[in-house]
């Protein structure tokens, strides 16, 4: 017999958008049994509950996308370098120094350099001199 392993908890934003959906859901279903019940009896009340449920398909349709979204970011979290998960760590690394790298053989091309742009100090812009007011010539 296996031990039933431990579920993780969900993170606050995804249980509170759950929360959401179940109850656009509910909202939902209950504009659906009026707008039946509404249908059989003839009764003015279709047309209020048609378009509550109705509202209600779009918010419940937005609250299962905001659950996707939600897990997503929240797996996006989990993910650093350094942690147990299978994409830990994902991002390139950083580029060998220029010491490390060996000589290239007689004949062959150079290796490219990689974009040292976002390694490197932002280069000092030329100063320029100080704004000077244009003096319009006196008119007679």
């Amino acid at each position: 017999m296996s031990v039933p392993r431990r579920r993780r908890r969900l993170p606050d934003e995804v249980r509170a958008a759950a929360v959401r959906a179940v109850l656009s859901l509910a909202f939902t279903l209950v504009g659906v049994v009026v707008a039946t019940l509404a249908s059989y009896a003839g009764s003015w009340m279709l047309t209020p509950a048609l378009m509550a449920m109705g509202l209600g398909v779009f918010a419940t349709m937005w609250c299962l996308l905001e659950i996707l979204i939600s897990r997503q970011i929240a797996a996006q979290r989990i993910r650093t370098p350094g942690s147990a998960h299978p994409m830990a760590g994902s991002r390139m690394p950083p580029p060998e120094p220029l010491a490390a790298r060996p000589f290239p053989r007689p004949g062959a091309s150079a290796p490219q350099q990689p974009n040292q742009s976002v390694y490197q100090q932002p280069q000092q812009r030329p100063q320029q001199p100080p704004h000077q007011p244009r003096v319009s010539a006196p008119r007679p």
